[in-house]
């Protein structure tokens, strides 16, 4: 057996900075637990002469990646740099040069992780991205082995830190959502741009990689329906709030008679759900297996040394298989065709607000729409709006179809009394 595994790391920014912090300050715990010493032999950066934070021998320091997947020596590569297609041609050389990777790029997975995968498989190379997920959750290797024998049925989750921040303070402390997502990007929750995050395409990637891993099935980003969180307003929550919901934007991956949803969007949920009591930059995710009912995965969704933690613990497992022998065995391909619902299989409840003639007969217009659609309601309230001669209307429905809701809005845009549909959003958690 190997007595020494040695690593090329790509990337030393905040993640890569804790990678290195850990392998220093846990070696001796690391190595008692492998039985061989993890070394950090080459690492790529963009600019060698840049000042880094921590004291390390810098002659290690390389912009060159061929010095890492063309290095004999290095075993293992570690990819913390981000990026896609110019880091998907790296990693596709070092697979091909039998280096087994570890990475914590979920654009990456989400746009060519099965192209990756199928290559490593061909290697006989190990490939795991723990970290692409939910941080310091160990989500993915739940799923691929502490819930392996098990069904999974529906997943729930906030996988996204920056937004799960910006919604906790305009819920909390009633603030604005351009001022809290300033303050988030000032304090590091969030980029310069945070365009990923508020749209809901970051836990849209993460959604479809759990998909894959839950539902075994090829779900790419193009499937998951995406709704981001720029058009929820204090209103909105203050109503979801009298209606006994706290609003979060919610990941939700679910599977009945072989056909799957996948969607990322603003969720109403029960206040005393597990999944609302979780606040600022944490995430959870809530998982129904058939045999082992509902379980919830909590803890910090990102930081350097949180992420940097699932990175390490990819890491040993990436080494101990090659101290046994066995590594390149994980990989298992799909199991079935990937076969996406339609919006009239798809049903939840929702929260409709709108806005209408304060006037006789406005209520029966409105139900005679929804009654068309066989659309019934479990809460409504209203209000006067700002506007004299107008009212603002919110009703929650009985659970519907997606296709049952898009029909009655049509029907409401044409409808006179109706002044303007303000937003929707969908209710959950209350099985």
């Amino acid at each position: 057996m190997k007595e020494q595994i040695n690593i090329g790391l790509c990337g030393l920014g905040t993640v890569g900075t804790g990678v290195i912090k850990i392998l220093e300050n846990n070696k001796e715990e690391i190595k008692h637990k492998l039985g061989c010493e993890l070394a950090v032999k080459r690492v790529l950066v963009h600019n060698i002469d840049k000042p880094r934070e921590i004291h390390f021998d810098r002659r290690l320091l390389t912009s060159y990646p061929e010095d890492l997947y063309a290095d004999e020596d290095i075993d293992i590569i570690i990819e913390v740099m981000g990026g896609i297609e110019d880091t998907y041609l790296l990693l596709e050389k070092a697979l091909e040069h039998g280096k087994h990777i570890i990475t914590a790029n979920k654009d990456l997975m989400a746009v060519h992780g099965q192209k990756l995968l199928q290559l490593a498989q061909a290697n006989q190379c190990d490939i795991f991205y723990e970290a692409s997920v939910a941080g310091g959750i160990p989500i993915i290797r739940s799923l691929t082995d502490g819930l392996a024998s098990d069904r999974i049925q529906k997943m729930m989750g906030i996988v996204n830190g920056t937004t799960n921040y910006i919604l906790t303070k305009m819920t909390d402390e009633h603030s604005d959502f351009q001022a809290v997502l300033q303050e988030a990007q000032e304090l590091g929750y969030a980029e310069a741009d945070p365009t990923s995050d508020i749209e809901g395409l970051d836990a849209a990637r993460k959604m479809a990689l759990l998909a894959n891993l839950a539902f075994q099935m090829n779900i790419n980003l193009s499937d998951v329906d995406v709704k981001g969180i720029t058009a929820v307003s204090q209103e909105d929550i203050t109503f979801a709030g009298r209606l006994g919901y706290t609003v979060k934007l919610i990941g939700i991956a679910a599977i009945s008679e072989g056909k799957v949803e996948v969607s990322v969007e603003p969720t109403l949920l029960p206040q005393d759900h597990p999944l609302a009591l979780v606040k600022n930059e944490y995430n959870a995710v809530y998982v129904y297996g058939e045999a082992v009912g509902e379980t919830m995965f909590y803890g910090p969704g990102a930081g350097s040394m949180p992420t940097a933690t699932a990175v390490v613990s990819d890491l040993m497992e990436a080494a101990r298989n090659i101290r046994l022998g066995i590594s390149g065995s994980s990989y298992v391909s799909p199991q079935y065709e990937t076969r996406l619902k339609a919006d009239d299989e798809k049903y939840t409840r929702y929260y409709v607000r709108l806005e209408a003639d304060d006037q006789a007969g406005t209520f029966q217009s409105l139900t005679n729409i929804f009654t068309s659609e066989n659309v019934s309601f479990a809460k409504i309230l209203q209000l006067p709006a700002s506007k004299e001669g107008s009212a603002e209307i919110v009703m929650v429905t009985h659970k519907i179809s997606k296709q049952q809701l898009l029909n009655s809005l049509k029907k409401l845009d044409d409808l006179e009394v109706v002044q303007k549909l303000i937003s929707y959003y969908r209710v959950d958690g209350e099985e």
